[in-house]
C-alpha cells in the first residue's frame, strides 16, 4: 500500500481511492500462463484456471461462428502505472484518464483474470461499437457457463465508463 501512495502521489491521483476503492492483489508471476498472442501479436498472460476457461470459451464460440480475440489480459501495476503516466504525459488529465483507466492496484488485469475482448473485424478496439458486435451478443448469453462475467456495464457502481469488452473470470 506504502508503494501504491508513492504512485499515486507521483501520478497526482487522489489518495482517497486507496480507502474507498477496491484493490486487486497482483498475480504472482509463477502462476501466469503464456495464453499466446493477442490481437497486436504480444505474448498474453493469465491464470491457470482463467486462460483454461478461455480457451473453452473460444472452442464454444467458434461453433457458434463467432471468434473472439484477446487484446489486453494481465497487466502488472508497473504498467498500469507507465499506461496512465503515458497519458498525462500526453496532456489528459488525471480525472479523465481515470474514467476509462482503472489507477494502479485496482485494476482488475493485476489478478491474471481479466481480459479486454475484441473481435477479427475490429480495427478499432476498446469502444462501446464492440456491443454491436455478434460476439457481445454472444459473450451476454454465454460467458456465465465459463465464469467471465461483464466488469463494467452500463451505469455501473464503480464509476467506470461502460466497457463491454471488459470481462473477468470468477472462481
Amino acid at each position: 500500500m506504502s508503494d501504491l501512495k508513492t504512485i499515486y502521489q507521483e501520478l497526482g491521483i487522489p489518495l482517497e481511492l486507496l480507502n474507498t476503492n477496491k484493490i486487486y492483489p497482483e498475480a504472482n508471476k509463477n502462476q501466469l500462463v503464456c495464453g499466446g498472442e493477442d490481437k497486436f501479436q504480444r505474448d498474453f498472460y493469465l491464470e491457470r484456471d482463467a486462460l483454461k476457461s478461455w480457451n473453452l470459451m473460444c472452442v464454444a464460440a467458434q461453433k457458434d461462428k463467432v471468434t473472439l480475440e484477446v487484446v489486453s489480459a494481465y497487466r502488472s501495476i508497473e504498467y498500469q502505472t507507465n499506461l496512465i503516466r503515458k497519458k498525462l504525459d500526453n496532456g489528459h488529465k488525471v480525472s479523465a484518464i481515470l474514467k476509462v483507466n482503472a489507477p494502479p492496484g485496482m485494476s482488475e488485469h493485476h489478478t491474471g483474470r481479466a481480459i479486454d475482448i475484441s473481435v477479427p473485424s475490429e480495427d478499432e478496439v476498446l469502444t462501446e461499437a464492440f456491443e454491436t458486435t455478434q460476439a457481445f451478443s454472444w459473450l451476454n448469453q454465454n460467458a456465465h457457463n465459463f465464469q467471465f462475467i461483464l466488469s463494467y456495464p452500463l451505469e455501473n457502481t464503480l464509476g467506470f465508463d461502460y466497457e463491454p469488452w471488459h470481462w473477468c473470470f470468477q472462481r
